[in-house]
């Protein structure tokens, strides 16, 4: 079985770290509770790596060196480098959510800090922005109809999350120079949040790291982790057929 966490999952695959909405899942052993309980060996990742190795397979097989952003209740990214999912040392690699964007920011973000990404440009800040605003809105997927609707705090505030996304974005473009910036998640499919990040991109990073850079939302939609923990598995499987 191949799980994507909606967090922060340690280098060995085997537990949560310290997630930002979940609170009690800190080194909870996961893989091996599941494992027990289905009988089955799993494979864990952060779902934001499952969606990049998705993406990359099924839509972007040629190319060696992409970011892929999931932007949903939460924000997340996956990192293929030179083909490869990229965890980094401790499988940390991506995790953009902590960043801080914004100064002025008074909402305290779990790591400590405020003004982090995740608390001023995610779906679940969004949401609770509408909310102050008097509009009953809890998920990414009702912040996408709004904005489909034309509903202009909706709007408003995707669009300046898609300015944040993309802010942080430009220094992993212009560190890392990937072929490619893929958005994923519910709020990708909001254009107003896509044209944002991919107008900062164009403002924020060199001409020579944008000159054939493709910034477009996900072709996989909301398959692409599914068919990333599909992938991992069957290439687990394969390895261990070796061995």
């Amino acid at each position: 079985m191949g799980v994507g966490f909606p967090g922060p999952v340690d280098a060995d695959g085997a537990r949560i770290i310290a997630p930002s909405r979940m609170p009690g899942w800190h080194l909870f052993p996961l893989r091996d509770r599941l494992a027990d309980r289905l009988g089955l060996p799993v494979l864990l990742d952060n779902d934001a790596n499952m969606m990049a190795l998705g993406e990359h397979r099924a839509a972007h097989p040629a190319r060696r060196h992409l970011v892929v952003v999931k932007a949903g209740r939460g924000i997340g990214s996956g990192v293929i480098s030179d083909g490869r999912l990229h965890r980094g040392a401790r499988g940390s690699a991506g995790d953009i959510s902590h960043v801080r964007v914004d100064e002025t920011a008074r909402l305290p973000c779990s790591c400590g800090n405020i003004g982090c990404l995740e608390t001023v440009a995610s779906g679940a800040a969004i949401a609770a922005a509408l909310r102050g605003k008097g509009l009953a809105v809890d998920s990414a997927a009702e912040i996408l109809r709004l904005v489909e609707n034309g509903e202009p705090h909706a709007t408003t505030l995707v669009r300046q999350a898609g300015r944040d996304i993309g802010a942080v974005l430009a220094v992993v473009v212009n560190f890392f120079n990937p072929e490619a910036v893929v958005l994923g998640g519910a709020l990708a499919g909001a254009q107003p949040l896509v044209a944002a990040v991919r107008g900062t991109l164009y403002e924020r990073c060199l001409p020579m790291a944008t000159s054939e850079l493709t910034i477009d939302a996900a072709a996989c939609g909301p398959d692409a982790g599914l068919l990333g923990a599909g992938r991992s598995v069957l290439r687990r499987t394969a390895a261990h057929s070796l061995t």
